[in-house]
């Protein structure tokens, strides 16, 4: 089952617009974009509507979004003025980014690896383009570790998921992460919340951060 493409196109971008700024979930925004480590040029998968902006560090040159709905980047167009440094549009698909091999310093996930269909390509991908030392940075809905709250979101998955984007509540991030050949070099759960960092273990060396 999935929505109708009016819902994903037109309604869905608005609802997450506003749902997705709470106090909880702003406070898991600056957590993960204001790490010392999120600086240079910087890929945001799943931009939406630009709110993480407000929560990037002044180290951070410059943000590459990937965003497959039209009016969340529409209605983006304010944060990113109000940004002051460059932000543009490169994609709308994770598993195939148009960007040159290991031409970013970092790369952001909130809330977006937990409903890309083709996973196992995107982390690829994201591993592809970040420099050596560079690493994914993210935030995401994952399986709970409290068996009620796993179950609860095992029922709920099917209709949540169609509704939302195609969104998985119940997808393991730190297992698809260390099964795609990262290293979880940080990470904490928080519900159904899994936050941290992840570094592609092909990668050896530290990273230039663009303007440096």
């Amino acid at each position: 089952m999935r929505a109708p493409r009016w819902w994903d196109e037109h309604v869905l971008p608005r609802l997450v617009d506003r749902t997705m700024s709470g106090p909880q979930v702003e406070e898991l925004r600056a957590a993960t974009c204001g790490r010392d480590a999120v600086r240079g040029l910087v890929v945001e998968v799943g931009f939406g509507s630009g709110r993480n902006l407000a929560h990037y560090g002044p180290d951070v040159t410059g943000v590459l979004a990937v965003e497959p709905a039209d009016l969340a980047w529409e209605r983006a167009l304010p944060r990113i003025a109000a940004f002051g440094r460059p932000v543009e549009r490169v994609g709308t698909d994770a598993a195939g980014l148009d960007l040159s091999t290991a031409s970013v310093d970092a790369v952001v996930s909130t809330w977006t690896l937990c409903t890309i269909p083709a996973l196992t390509n995107a982390l690829a991908e994201i591993a592809r383009v970040l420099r050596p030392g560079g690493a994914l940075h993210f935030v995401e809905h994952t399986t709970s570790d409290h068996p009620a709250l796993a179950r609860a979101q095992a029922v709920v998955q099917p209709v949540w998921g169609a509704w939302a984007g195609g969104c998985h509540l119940d997808r393991d991030i730190p297992g698809e992460l260390e099964r795609a050949a990262y290293a979880l070099t940080s990470h904490g759960r928080r519900g159904w919340f899994v936050s941290g960092s992840a570094r592609p273990m092909a990668h050896s060396g530290h990273s230039t951060p663009t303007g440096s």
